[in-house]
């Protein structure tokens, strides 16, 4: 059962994530233009990064509070990384006949992901 600081927790975590998604989505936009879903893959990769890496750190590493794997992982990550946006984007190429950037969008962001996140974990037993 969770406790009432664990929804106090991730509450707070998924706020701040969600202004770091905007935050870090618009800068990269701004950088590669919106030609491509660049914002939204980047956030995912480097959430995804951090997912495995603070998924060891706290399984094997740290002793952390169930509140603090709530806000760090179900809220800052969770409202960080975004798998509804991903799609939309992706069902947007789709729909203006861009097959090409929708598979491309699909392939780059399902490995780079999974390999962001074995990553992550890697650095993370090395800690």
């Amino acid at each position: 059962m969770i406790s009432t600081w664990g929804w106090i927790a991730i509450a707070v975590g998924g706020a701040l994530g969600a202004v770091g998604r905007f935050a870090m989505s618009h800068q990269v936009y701004q950088l590669f233009g919106r030609d491509f879903a660049w914002g939204t893959l980047s956030v995912n990769v480097i959430g995804s990064f951090f997912m495995g890496l603070i998924a060891v750190l706290l399984v094997d590493k740290l002793d952390l509070s169930s509140e603090w794997r709530a806000f760090l992982m179900v809220g800052f990550l969770g409202a960080f990384t975004t798998f509804s946006t991903f799609s939309y984007e992706t069902m947007q190429y789709i729909q203006i006949g861009e097959i090409t950037k929708a598979l491309l969008n699909i392939a780059v962001s399902v490995v780079s992901c999974l390999i962001a996140v074995w990553i992550g974990m890697l650095v993370a037993k090395q800690i």
